[in-house]
C-alpha cells in the first residue's frame, strides 16, 4: 500500500521547531518522539491526494524535548516542538538530503541574525515587564503601607484625644459640681485614663524613630519622660501627694492642651485642615505649656520632704558614708534637668512654630 505524505513546511527560532501540516479537517492525529530525535506523524484528513491517511516521519538534526504540542484547524496542523538545546540548527534533517515534502515556511521564516534580533527584542520586553512589574509591586506596597501608617496615626491620635477628652471634661464638670472640693479627689477620678494616655505617649517617642512621622524623637521623648514621671513616680508612688490640689492643676493643664493638639494631628492624617484648630493648637500652648511646666516644679517640690520622710526610692550607702542616699536629691537634679529640657524644648518649638507660619 503506497504510503501518502501531507506537505510539511518548517521553520526554527533559537530554541524551537515549528512545523506546518498542510491537512484540512483532519481527525485521527498520532504525533510521538522516538529515541528524542525522531518525530512520526499519521493523521486522516484532506490532503494533495484527497480524503486519505498521511504520515511522515522527520529525523531532526540534533535531540528535541519529548513535549511536543500541536494544535489541529479546518487548514492545517500546526506543531511546535522544544530544541534540547538552545540554538541554531544549519538544517532540520539528520540526513543532508532535503525530503522532497519538507520545504520552508516562509510566513515565520527568520534567518539566524533576524532570529537574535526577534529573542533580543523578546528579551527587552520581558525585562521591561519585569520592571515595570516591580514597580507596579512597589507602588502597590507603599500605597498599602501609606494607608496603615495614616490609619495607625488617625486611629492613635483619636484614641488619645478622646481620653484627654474624658480626663477635661470628667475635672470641668466635677469643677462647677463642687467647685475647690474636686481639687482634693482629681488623681481617684481620673489616674486610670491619665495612666493609660500617658504609657500610649510613649508612641511618639517609638514614630519618629521609626519614620512614621517627620518631627523630632528627643523633643517628644523631653516631653514624655517629664511628665511619666510626674504622673508615675510623683504622683503614683506617693499616696500624700495624690490628695493636693497641684494634681488638679497639672491634670487639668495636661488635658487642656492635649484635646487642641490630637485632633489637629488626627485631620492631618486625612489631610484636612480646620483654621481655628490650627489657630488653638498653635497659640493655646504658648501660655499653658509654661504654667503645666510651673505646676509640676511645684508637685516635685511638694514631694521633696515626702521622700525624705518615707526614704523611699532611696539609694543605700555603705555605713562610713550613711545609711542610705534620698531620692529628693535625684529629684532636685531632675528639677534641673526638667528646666533645661523644657527651655531645649520650648526653643524647638517656637523655630518650628516660626517655619511652619512664615517659610
Amino acid at each position: 500500500m503506497q504510503i501518502l505524505t501531507p506537505h510539511v513546511y518548517w521553520a526554527q527560532r533559537h530554541g524551537e521547531i515549528y512545523l506546518r501540516v498542510e491537512l484540512s479537517d483532519v481527525k485521527n492525529v498520532n504525533i510521538n518522539l522516538q529515541e528524542h530525535n525522531t518525530l512520526q506523524f499519521r493523521a486522516q484528513g484532506h490532503g494533495a491526494k484527497g480524503d486519505n491517511e498521511y504520515e511522515f516521519k522527520l529525523e531532526f538534526l540534533e535531540p528535541v524535548r519529548p513535549e511536543i504540542k500541536h494544535k489541529s484547524t479546518e487548514r492545517q496542523v500546526d506543531i511546535k516542538i522544544k530544541k534540547k538545546e538552545e540554538r541554531w540548527w544549519d538544517r532540520l534533517t539528520l540526513q543532508e538530503k532535503k525530503p522532497l515534502f519538507l520545504a520552508p515556511d516562509f510566513d515565520r521564516w527568520l534567518d539566524e541574525s533576524d532570529a537574535e534580533m526577534e529573542l533580543q527584542a523578546k528579551e527587552e520586553k520581558l525585562n521591561k515587564i519585569s520592571v515595570e512589574s516591580r514597580v507596579l509591586i512597589f507602588s502597590l506596597v507603599s500605597t498599602a503601607y501609606l494607608g496603615l501608617k495614616k490609619s495607625y496615626l488617625f486611629m492613635y491620635n483619636l484614641v488619645q484625644f478622646l481620653g484627654y477628652s474624658w480626663v477635661f471634661v470628667n475635672m470641668t464638670v466635677r469643677l462647677f459640681i463642687l467647685g475647690q472640693d474636686s481639687f482634693y479627689d482629681t488623681f481617684h477620678t481620673t489616674a486610670d485614663i491619665m495612666y493609660f494616655c500617658q504609657m500610649m505617649a510613649v508612641l511618639e517617642v517609638i514614630n519618629p524613630l521609626l519614620g512614621l512621622v517627620k518631627t523630632g524623637a528627643f523633643p517628644a521623648m523631653i516631653q514624655v519622660a517629664g511628665r511619666n514621671v510626674i504622673l508615675f513616680v510623683v504622683f503614683g508612688s506617693l499616696d500624700e501627694m495624690q490628695n493636693k490640689p497641684v494634681v488638679f492643676f497639672v491634670f487639668y493643664l495636661w488635658s487642656t492642651i492635649e484635646i487642641f493638639r490630637y485632633p489637629y494631628y488626627m485631620l492631618a492624617c486625612i489631610s484636612t485642615e480646620w483654621k481655628m484648630l490650627t489657630w488653638l493648637r498653635y497659640t493655646i500652648w504658648i501660655p499653658l505649656y509654661p504654667l503645666g511646666v510651673i505646676a509640676e516644679a511645684v508637685a516635685v517640690v511638694q514631694s521633696l520632704p515626702i521622700f525624705d520622710e518615707t526614704r523611699l526610692f532611696s539609694l543605700p550607702l555603705p555605713e562610713m558614708l550613711g545609711n542610705s542616699l534620698s531620692f529628693s536629691y535625684t529629684l532636685q537634679l531632675y528639677l534641673v534637668f526638667m528646666f533645661l529640657g523644657n527651655c531645649t524644648f520650648l526653643s524647638v518649638r517656637t523655630l518650628y512654630i516660626y517655619i511652619y507660619i512664615y517659610v
